[in-house]
Formats: structure tokens, C-alpha cells, sequence
């Protein structure tokens, strides 16, 4: 299954990314070994964790990680001595490892040490490919992500002119329906004077008997 990439680390992913670079130095492993066992607990790529170990943890855990080399050496010395059928009593004191908190430790971004020295040219390559990757990928976000802005204020923009267009609709609107009501008020008055004035004019028409006996309209001379 891909990983997901993740842009938030909480405090225990962060925790945990530390505490399992530190098992490493001390198991005498590469710290590469540890970004990809927590990438598959965290479902991150190995380049994400070792970013965040370089950029955010390691120099929190400057004393941790001096301790953990420490550690490192004691064991091998013991296998050595092991190997070589002797016993070898260390002269240090034992170290007991402790784990140490943000705020008990002091920075320092000086964490090379020379028995660090077995990283393949291969494994750098991949480690800074996938750098590159995860790099490419939060550009090209920001670069949506801005795009997507402007072209939200472009449809606010948009959507303020189209509520002033329908504003200026809806008074013309306003103002036609009144005109028209107006002009149906001056047409009925008209009509009812014009019917008044013709009921005013009109005039009973007048009949006359002729010496035959028969009517006769009489024409009305003004």
C-alpha cells in the first residue's frame, strides 16, 4: 500500500521517531534504518522522517544521542571481548539510559560521528531523491493552494457584481409596475369621461303625425 503523505507530526509521533533513532545508534545501526521502520508505523516515507529528525528533533536530543554512542561503544567492546574468550570488566561506570524530555535538553546541531561512516552512496542517493520528492510535492501544494484563493476572491468578486446588476433589476422593475399602474389609472378615468360626455349628448328622438296618419321624426335644428 502507498503511504499517505502527512504534512502535521504530533508530540508522540515525534517521540516516537526519537526514541527509535536512538534504539538504533545504540543496537549500532544507521539512522536510515531507523526513518524507515517509524515510516511504516507512521505511514510516512523515510525521507519525511529524516527531514523532521534533522530539521525539528535531533538537536533536542543532542545528549541522548551522545549517550545512545556510548552505549554503542560498550557493547561493542563487550563483544569483542566476548569474541576473544576474555572478560573484560569495563572501567566506566554503567550507564543507565534514561529518557529525556524537550526541555531537558540543550541544542547543538553537531551530531556527525565517525563511526557513522557506513552509509552506502545508494542509500544517500534514495535519501535525497525522496527529499526532493517531498519538496516538490509541498511547493506544487502551495502553488494550488494560492490559485485556489485567487480564483475564490475572483467568484466573490463575481457574485457582489451580479447582486448590484439584480439590485438595479429588481428598482427598474419596481419603477415599470408603477408607471403601468399609473397609465391603467389615466386610461379608465378617459373612458369613464367619454362615456359620461356621450350619455350627455344624446337626445330622445321627436315624432310628428302627418295629415295620413303616419309619424314622422323631426329633424332637431340647432
Amino acid at each position: 500500500m502507498a503511504k499517505v503523505r502527512q504534512d502535521a507530526w504530533s508530540h508522540e509521533d515525534d517521540l516516537l521517531l526519537a526514541e527509535t533513532v536512538l534504539r538504533h545508534i545504540r543496537e549500532g545501526s544507521t539512522q536510515l534504518n531507523a526513518f524507515e521502520e517509524v515510516g511504516d508505523k507512521l505511514n510516512r516515507t523515510s525521507a519525511a522522517c529524516g527531514f523532521r529528525w534533522n530539521a525539528e528533533i535531533r538537536d533536542k536530543y543532542e545528549s541522548a544521542v551522545d549517550l545512545a554512542k556510548r552505549q554503542r561503544k560498550e557493547k561493542k567492546r563487550a563483544m569483542e571481548a566476548k569474541n576473544r574468550g576474555k572478560v573484560k570488566q569495563s572501567t566506566n561506570p554503567p550507564i543507565t539510559y534514561q529518557s529525556y524530555t524537550d526541555s531537558s535538553i540543550e541544542t547543538n546541531t553537531s551530531t556527525t560521528d565517525n563511526e557513522e561512516t557506513n552509509l552506502t552512496l545508494d542509500s544517500v542517493i534514495h535519501y535525497l531523491t525522496q527529499l526532493k520528492v517531498e519538496w516538490n510535492q509541498t511547493n506544487q501544494s502551495k502553488v494550488t493552494l494560492d490559485h485556489t484563493k485567487q480564483e475564490n476572491e475572483r467568484l466573490h468578486e463575481q457574485i457582489a457584481d451580479l447582486e448590484k446588476q439584480l439590485e438595479r433589476t429588481q428598482k427598474q422593475l419596481n419603477t415599470i409596475q408603477e408607471d403601468y399602474q399609473v397609465f391603467v389609472q389615466i386610461m379608465d378615468r378617459a373612458r369613464k369621461m367619454t362615456v359620461l360626455d356621450d350619455q350627455g349628448s344624446f337626445q330622445s328622438p321627436k315624432f310628428v303625425m302627418d295629415k295620413n296618419g303616419n309619424l314622422e321624426q323631426i329633424q332637431d335644428v340647432n
